[in-house]
């Protein structure tokens, strides 16, 4: 468990100041294209292709696109059931008496669009950097230079709840919300496949509508098993032929070029697609730089990264001259990079089954593409 704490706090660390999203400067990538030029997989189906018997004959970058994000929520604008109590996840004890004007801000974009899916989307007034789903494109943004948190930005649209974590800083302009009057409650930052229930429920209860949120998170736990039984079904079954992937954050601008390992979150990803998570075998715990010994150890058949880094390192090109050990590999050697929106990933939300397919999809026939 500590590991994992640890994990999500450096994790939150090095998204918050690295600028995730909106601090790079570039745009969201072509659905139609990989941050490379390459491929695009989107609006395909497991159950509509036919993967080849060796995952390692292709060649080439892949984009995981998401085949439809839409918001569907599990009730039409519910009814809370205030006043509400909840014990926040830092133990501080919070009354909620209003959900009309809802802030739900975090590195990831999962807490916006959970209430999104819990059917109070109408009652968001504000949104994060992270929140890019179109349904809530239109909405005033409370962020800054990446995700540095505006008190004004906030206070200005006269919220009646923030949710949030503490991927998004600076933590005094939440406290100085709190202190305006503002009940905030403050949800685990972690991110992974084994909380996405957890903290749906912690998102419906603060917001009364637990009914919601157990019916959200029921669905999404069916939709995610029934993806990873059709994974199961294409994925190589044997250790040996599976594929060594890893997760590398990229932020060319930035020099900034980190290994996610056990414990960050993408150990869960790599495992439920049917990847071989290479970071266990070499001993690559929570986040750290990426490193020449590291690259030649792990040996990754497949990278995963998100679609903005790439696009930031120069696509596969320079991202392999700007880490050469990587060229090395069998993943460099065959330029076998899958990409995904940087908002979706590793939100692991209301679409983790929907990311899980897109990048099984990616991973096993990358030549489907829509």
């Amino acid at each position: 468990m500590r590991t994992r704490l640890v994990a999500a706090a450096v994790l939150a660390s090095v998204l918050a100041s690295t600028a995730l999203l909106g601090g790079c400067g570039i745009d969201a990538p072509d659905p139609g294209a990989t941050a490379d030029g390459g491929s695009s997989v989107g609006g395909v189906s497991l159950a509509d292709v036919t993967p080849a018997a060796d995952p390692r004959a292709y060649d080439g970058p892949t984009s995981a696109v998401v085949a439809d994000p839409a918001v569907e929520p599990v009730a039409d604008a519910p009814t809370s059931q205030l006043p509400v109590t909840v014990t926040d996840a830092q133990g501080t004890e919070v009354t909620v008496t209003d959900t009309s004007r809802i802030l739900a801000l975090d590195v990831y974009g999962t807490l916006a669009r959970t209430v999104f899916e819990l059917g109070l989307g109408d009652a968001v007034v504000g949104r994060d950097v992270s929140t890019q789903f179109a349904e809530a494109a239109d909405l005033p943004l409370v962020t800054r230079g990446g995700h540095d948190l505006s008190a004004e930005a906030i206070l200005a649209l006269d919220p009646t709840v923030l949710i949030t974590d503490t991927t998004l800083g600076p933590w005094d302009v939440v406290l100085q919300v709190r202190e305006a009057g503002v009940p905030v409650v403050v949800l685990d930052s972690t991110r992974s496949l084994d909380n996405v229930a957890s903290l749906t429920t912690s998102v419906a209860e603060a917001l009364g509508v637990p009914e919601q949120g157990a019916a959200l998170a029921a669905r999404t736990a069916a939709e995610v098993d029934r993806v990873r039984a059709e994974i199961a079904g294409i994925a190589p079954a044997e250790e040996s032929r599976r594929l060594r992937t890893v997760f590398l954050y990229v932020r060319g601008q930035s020099g900034v070029y980190y290994m996610f390992g056990e414990g960050s979150g993408a150990d869960g990803l790599i495992e439920a697609v049917g990847g071989y998570d290479v970071a266990d075998e070499i001993g690559w715990d929570g986040m750290k730089p990426v490193t020449d010994e590291g690259i030649v150890a792990a040996q990754p058949d497949v990278v995963l990264v998100m679609s903005k880094g790439l696009e930031s390192a120069g696509g596969v090109d320079g991202l392999l001259e700007r880490l050469p050990a990587l060229a090395t590999t069998p993943a460099g050697q065959h330029r076998r990079f899958v990409d995904m929106d940087d908002s979706q990933v590793l939100g692991f939300g209301p679409l983790t089954a929907q990311v899980l397919e897109a990048l099984a999809v990616a991973m096993y026939a990358p030549e489907a593409v829509a």
